[in-house]
């Protein structure tokens, strides 16, 4: 029979999945510091905390063999508890009780409360805004609302998250502030959907008078914007964006398809001809805007004409950015009724011929950078390289600029000027310029 440990208890946040998540154990782990506790991020601890992910099928995974490696943990002795909390676990909590009993307890999404209760800590309401990061020191995330409204076949974040409840502009800005104190200069506004901001608070989409407060947010240098929704965008964004320096010229919309009959069974409430024009509108407002967007490909039904649709479309609209996924089954979609008919190895085929065209549009857009120089944030030193990032690139998924630390110093979490003297398909190569 194993011992408990003696030691004091230090709590270990492990997080999974997307920057969502990330935001949200950064709050849990503020709480719990200001409640005098011992935490660490993914380092060890004796009382674990894991954040899951439930999206699709792979993180799902991830999350399950997570949870199983810290039981194990917990029955070698290593481990005193093992709490889960997140989105896996607000969707499967009966299934995960009873295929892992071993977890101390279980929570959801909007159980943080109960979670630090769990962890001998109050949930101190003052502390709105306050949380310990773990991102490098230049950039954090700023979630602007939780949930999601959008009816998507394919998609299970509204059982996880809820419905759509935007964060006010006030609580928003004061955060910042906050963020900005301690060294932040760049934000990532992170949502479900940004599009639909503030139309629960203000009843109108209400995202360009919320950058407008966080502009003025002193320290705060670059405002980028993630995941909003192609229908309804508010376009009073745009031109914000093209006259305010602070909001970068970056947006990540994901679109997950193009051709009408799959965007109909999708529910995704537009059309190629719709969808074609917004983002020739975005460019003809902000010629140098840089677009991300994220494709499925093997949704039910995908015929081989609705995949060259949309390979033919990824040809002609040239996104800086692109990332593409293969459908994933989930239950309690909307799709979930639907025959899953795409065969597996034709799904992996289809989005690795995508990302082929993506790697040389990519290659190509990259070649031309080639000489210019370019306002850069550096994140961090790994190997020989100092590692930055243009205004156009957000962090961990897209291009890096990388500088030659044998040759070059540059500060970390400083902007620099950099010469691009190299590029690959998604990798650029710098040099400082130095000041007259």
């Amino acid at each position: 029979m194993r011992t408990k440990s003696l030691k004091k208890n230090k709590i270990n946040v492990v997080t999974l999945g997307c920057s969502k998540n990330v935001y949200d154990s950064e709050v849990l782990m503020g709480q719990l510091k200001a409640n005098n506790k011992e935490v660490v991020h993914e380092e060890e601890g004796n009382v674990v905390v894991i954040n899951t992910c439930g999206f699709i099928a792979n993180a799902k995974e991830e999350s399950v063999n997570t949870i199983l490696e810290y039981v194990q943990k917990k029955e070698a002795g290593n481990v005193d508890k093992v709490f889960v909390t997140g989105c896996l676990s607000e969707r499967y909590k009966p299934d995960l009780q009873k295929e892992i009993p071993n977890v101390d307890e279980y929570f959801g999404t909007s159980d943080l409360p109960n979670l630090l209760k769990a962890l001998g800590a109050d949930y101190k309401h003052e502390l709105i805004g306050e949380r310990l990061t773990t991102t490098p020191k230049n950039y954090a995330y700023l979630k602007i609302a939780e949930g999601c409204d959008r009816p998507c076949s394919f998609c299970a974040i509204p059982l996880m998250r809820g419905k759509h409840k935007s964060k006010p502009i006030e609580e928003l800005v004061a955060e910042a502030e906050k963020l900005a104190a301690k060294g932040v200069k760049e934000l990532i506004l992170i949502a479900q959907d940004l599009t639909y901001y503030g139309l629960d608070l203000y009843k109108k989409r209400n995202l360009a008078e919320l950058l407008e407060g966080l502009v003025k947010v002193e320290g705060i240098e670059w405002i980028r914007l993630h995941y909003a929704f192609p229908t309804g965008f508010p376009m009073d964004v745009l031109a914000l964006m093209k006259k305010e320096p602070k909001v970068c010229n970056y947006i990540d919309i994901p679109l997950q398809h193009i051709s009408d009959a799959i965007l109909k069974s999708m529910r995704r409430g537009t059309t190629y001809a719709k969808t074609t024009k917004l983002l020739k509108d975005f460019r003809a407002t902000v010629p140098e805007m840089t677009i991300r967007t994220t494709l499925i490909v093997g949704y039910p039904g995908e015929t081989e004409e609705d995949y060259q649709i949309l390979k033919n479309w990824v040809k002609e609209m040239r996104f800086e950015r692109l990332g593409c996924f293969t459908y994933s089954h989930e239950e309690n979609t909307h799709a979930y009724n639907l025959e899953d008919n795409v065969p597996g190895e034709v799904k992996q085929e289809r989005a690795n011929e995508i990302m082929e065209i993506q790697s040389q549009i990519s290659w190509e857009l990259n070649q031309e950078k080639i000489g210019k120089t370019y306002r850069c944030i550096i994140d961090r030193k790994e190997g020989n390289h100092f590692i930055g990032r243009t205004e156009f690139d957000s962090p961990d998924v897209d291009n890096e600029v990388l500088i030659d630390a044998a040759k070059h110093y540059v500060k970390i979490g400083d902007f620099t000027d950099i010469k691009i003297i190299e590029a690959s398909d998604f990798d650029l190569y710098g040099e400082p310029v130095s000041s007259p």
